[in-house]
């Protein structure tokens, strides 16, 4: 495909302020081609917000980031309307959600009702304040992040804001190569943080989105997804399986993984690669599969080496 050259550039951008972290770059333009929302999943410290700050600056994009914290109010997201004094009149006055990339970060330190008001917008790409629906950008894109380990004082994602996230990725720590690269990088820098250019302009990351869209699939992919979905609710350790949108999600991310490796037509390894990231966070385990230690990420791999691939 013809794509192939501006996202390897793209690739290449990011992979210069984010080191040693490929498969996560990789997934996170994968979710923007399909024009998904990602929730990063780490310790603090492996660059998750560098990461969705280098995408917004490769893509050209506006950023925004909103740190969440128990006190923080559905207003502070969306914004509210003021009155003027002087013109006698409400104006709107915008909240950091309108903008092109979103950066939420530690989401799961605000109670639900801040939580849920990212729900519209995340799947309309519209706010509504005051019963007035305004629109947010074409290219808007959340990128969330939460710290796995420090869970007290929490407010866990409920699963139909799970839902709303294309992929959960989870950013672990560099090989010991990567971390060196780093520091040699940070050194070189004087201690200044990254910093990355625009690499495609706007008409161009609009076309990629398209193009990724039409990406050709064969119907025996069409059964693969589905059987690889069904198989997640026949799980013996799973007590909620995946959903029809998961199947949606599952067959969006794989057209998207494949115009990213510069193809026009979707295989099986493509649908293998996404897999952990779509699902892995639309699964509910039953109570003895937690206590035996059994992850979601367990049951996908059993699930992928169990569901015949089509040839």
């Amino acid at each position: 495909m013809s794509d192939a050259t501006p996202l390897s550039r793209l690739l290449d951008a990011l992979g210069s302020a984010v080191v040693g972290q490929p498969r996560v770059l990789a997934d996170l333009v994968t979710a923007f081609l399909a024009r998904g929302h990602v929730l990063l999943e780490g310790v603090p410290g492996v660059a998750k917000t560098l990461t969705a700050r280098s995408m917004a600056g490769a893509l050209g994009l506006s950023f925004s980031r909103v740190q969440f914290t128990p006190d923080l109010m559905p207003a502070d997201i969306l914004g509210t309307n003021v009155f003027q004094p002087q013109e006698q009149t409400f104006r709107l006055m915008k909240g950091p959600v309108f903008t092109e990339v979103l950066v939420a970060d530690e989401i799961n330190r605000t109670p639900p009702k801040t939580q849920a008001a990212l729900l519209e917008a995340m799947e309309e790409r519209q706010v509504t304040i005051d019963g007035v629906t305004h629109p947010l950008p074409p290219h808007f894109f959340v990128v969330a992040t939460q710290n796995p380990l420090e869970l007290e004082g929490t407010y866990p994602l409920p699963e139909a804001q799970l839902d709303r996230f294309l992929m959960r990725v989870r950013v672990g720590y560099p090989d010991g190569d990567s971390e060196t690269a780093l520091l040699r990088a940070f050194h070189q820098r004087e201690g200044r943080p990254p910093s990355v250019s625009r690499v495609l302009d706007a008409g161009t990351l609009t076309e990629l989105q398209d193009r990724a869209a039409r990406v050709a699939c064969d119907d025996s992919i069409l059964q693969y997804v589905v059987q690889l979905v069904r198989d997640t609710r026949a799980h013996p350790r799973v007590r909620l399986g995946a959903s029809p949108r998961a199947a949606q999600a599952l067959l969006a991310a794989a057209k998207a993984a494949a115009a990213l490796r510069g193809t026009d037509f979707v295989t099986p390894d493509d649908v293998k690669a996404v897999t952990p990231s779509v699902l892995n966070h639309r699964l509910l385990l039953k109570a003895e599969a937690e206590v035996e230690g059994v992850t979601a990420d367990d049951v996908l791999k059993q699930m992928l080496e169990r569901v015949r691939v089509p040839r």
